[in-house]
């Protein structure tokens, strides 16, 4: 269980204890008792059965598939798997894939209701990057119509695996994955998904070969010599 199931739900096992000491009688305490037994229900964070494979991504949210669409971005053509989560899925978010954070960036915004197809752009949002395994992806973990805290527990540079926890979106949400072009998407609009465990893309053999030497080949250009041939130090 998520640690925020404990802190709502004991604190209000506690008022449902003091309402029925200072009033006498424990129909008082139904409404805290049945609060609390709700809030350690949505936190729970149940174990998951995480895929093997090179080139697989899964599923960074339970939820619905509301959407497989080709898109246009600043970078190229992109694929983009949107999930909604309502009150009633497990909101933990996970790693789609295992690799480095390169760049994580909170943006603000509305709370449009997460079905909302606009709620992609204008919503209270956290964009994450990974590069890793051959490929690069983008999640968002987008605020919903009730959903008011975003939570992400990494910083650029760490290091994640496939289908790890990384954080969670309180209350019904939506989250954005968005895949090279050149992956081959196993999911479809209307299916239910589970985070960590379910496959929504595999990018193909061949170009996850093209990745991998793509993504060397900018490690080792990032990486400068301290001085020039033939400087002193």
């Amino acid at each position: 269980m998520v640690r925020d199931g404990y802190i709502y739900g004991l604190s209000l096992l506690a008022v449902a204890g003091v309402l029925g000491w200072a009033t006498g009688t424990w129909v008082w305490s139904i409404v805290p008792v049945l609060l609390a037994a709700f809030f350690l229900w949505f936190f729970r964070d149940p174990q998951r059965t995480v895929p093997k494979g090179a080139g697989l991504v899964v599923s960074p949210a339970d939820g619905l598939v509301t959407e497989t669409v080709r898109i246009e971005t600043p970078e190229g053509p992109r694929q983009r798997v949107s999930i909604f989560l309502n009150v009633f899925d497990v909101h933990v978010n996970r790693s789609p894939i295992a690799g480095e954070v390169t760049t994580v960036r909170y943006e603000r915004g509305k709370f449009l209701n997460a079905m909302n197809q606009e709620c992609a752009e204008r919503n209270e949002q956290n964009i994450v990057t990974v590069r890793g395994e051959g490929i690069e992806i983008v999640f968002k973990q987008i605020a919903g119509l009730i959903a008011r805290r975003i939570v992400f527990n990494h910083r650029e540079g760490d290091r994640v695996e496939r289908g790890q926890r990384v954080g969670l979106i309180k209350f019904g949400s939506r989250t954005d994955i968005i895949l090279p072009a050149e992956v081959e998407i196993r999911v479809k609009t209307g299916e239910r998904v589970k985070g960590g465990s379910s496959i929504i893309a595999e990018m193909p053999e061949s170009e996850l070969a093209v990745g991998v030497t793509t993504q060397r080949k900018t490690a080792s250009a990032s990486v400068q010599p301290e001085f020039e041939e033939g400087e002193d130090a």
